[in-house]
């Protein structure tokens, strides 16, 4: 995966931890900048560094819209939809290379 891709990503601190939604159109970019605290606010404050799921998207306006739709989700529906696809709560960071 490389170059421009609008995507929409979920970080956590942990297993069940601290959760953090957001949207890029650099996936790899973005996920490094959290994890190399780069990214001032939320995510620096809670250690929340872990690329537990994503979604890739073929535009922003789609990625935008999902990012917010998934924002207004409750905790319970979030937990689920990560471990839908990562029931072990892997860092996917490395698997994007």
């Amino acid at each position: 995966m490389s170059g421009k891709q609008p995507a929409v990503y979920i970080l956590a601190s942990m297993r069940n931890g601290t959760l953090y939604i957001g949207v890029t159109s650099n996936l790899i970019q973005r996920v490094w900048q959290h994890k190399s605290n780069l990214v001032q606010g939320f995510t620096q404050k809670y250690n929340v560094h872990d690329l537990v799921y994503y979604e890739l998207h073929a535009e922003m306006y789609a990625a935008i819209t999902r990012e917010k739709q998934l924002k207004k989700w409750t905790r319970a529906w979030k937990l689920e939809l990560i471990e839908e696809k990562n029931p072990h709560w892997k860092d996917l960071y490395m698997d994007l290379f």
